[in-house]
């Protein structure tokens, strides 16, 4: 998959799917099914936002407390 937004959608849908089964009694088992899929859900997640080749213009010093100028780095 290399569309990170796929996975990012996938996992949220996985987890509003869970609470709601939570919330609406469902089989245990379904339920316990999806607990013990989320941890390696989340690491595939995480794992195609890390490598997606997005490229980022700004660097971290240009975008430190963007709702604080007084806060910048390198500004006194």
């Amino acid at each position: 998959m290399k569309n990170y937004k796929f996975s990012v959608g996938l996992v949220t849908g996985v987890l509003i799917i869970f609470v709601t089964l939570i919330q609406l009694n469902v089989a245990l088992p379904l339920i316990w099914l999806l607990f013990l899929a989320g941890p390696f859900l989340m690491i595939w997640m995480v794992w195609s936002v890390l490598i997606a080749p997005v490229q980022i213009k700004e660097t971290f010093e240009d975008q430190w407390y963007q709702d604080r100028p007084d806060l910048r780095t390198g500004e006194d």
